[in-house]
């Protein structure tokens, strides 16, 4: 008989996380979190997700690119 593996509550969440950040850019997945939950979870968490790899640098021009803008 075949095994199903079922995912844990947390591993669909850190999952969701990573499809945000990478499909909607940091400061947008920040955003959708922050509408979404409202303080649910645990943000110190969350951003080592969101921002993993991530520098002033590197925001500050997605933020601009997203705005329209050349730095």
């Amino acid at each position: 008989m075949a095994e199903i593996k079922v995912n844990s509550d947390q591993e669909i969440l850190r999952e969701a996380e990573e499809v945000l950040r990478v499909h909607l850019g940091p400061a947008k997945a920040t955003r959708f979190w922050i509408a979404l939950g409202g303080g649910a979870g645990d943000y110190l968490q969350i951003k080592e997700t969101l921002f993993k790899g991530e520098t002033v640098d590197t925001l500050y021009e997605k933020i601009a690119e997203q705005k329209g803008e050349e730095r």
